[in-house]
């Protein structure tokens, strides 16, 4: 089993709880829709609370190339998310210029690893919003 497929695993068992490099941090598991393959894809991620809606980073841990699920939320924006208390539809939304700037800057004040992610990647990381779709509950707990 692969390092995701454990994390989503420990994941679901425990109601949104993992352990080792991700205890006690924010986590999610969000399944996008392949662009090419047009299957689900589940991937947990950090993020950080905005509102009633959440954001993630498209770092792929500081590669210079975008992770496979930013190209999906790109070509496929509806997407579900757990979050341990709930699983709800949601709209990926790519955030741009100074939204994006504030947003990312936000993260790396709470977290300094995006910022080094970023260096190390050579490219601006993407940030992107999970809206919660219409009728869905709130975004998780703040």
């Amino acid at each position: 089993m692969d390092f995701n497929a454990q994390v989503i695993e420990e994941f679901r068992a425990n109601g949104g709880r993992v352990g080792g490099m991700f205890e006690n941090g924010r986590l999610l598991l969000l399944t996008t829709t392949g662009a090419r393959s047009g299957r689900p894809h589940t991937t947990p991620l950090g993020y950080l609370p905005d509102g009633d809606r959440v954001l993630v980073i498209a770092s792929a841990g500081g590669s210079p190339k975008h992770p496979a699920w930013f190209h999906n939320v790109v070509a496929n924006p509806r997407v579900t998310v757990e979050s341990g208390a709930f699983t709800y539809e949601a709209d990926a939304v790519v955030l741009e210029g100074g939204e994006r700037d504030g947003a990312f800057a936000r993260a790396a004040g709470s977290d300094p690893g995006w910022a080094e992610y970023e260096t190390r990647s050579g490219r601006v990381l993407p940030v992107v919003a999970l809206v919660p779709a219409e009728g869905g509950p709130h975004a998780g707990p703040k």
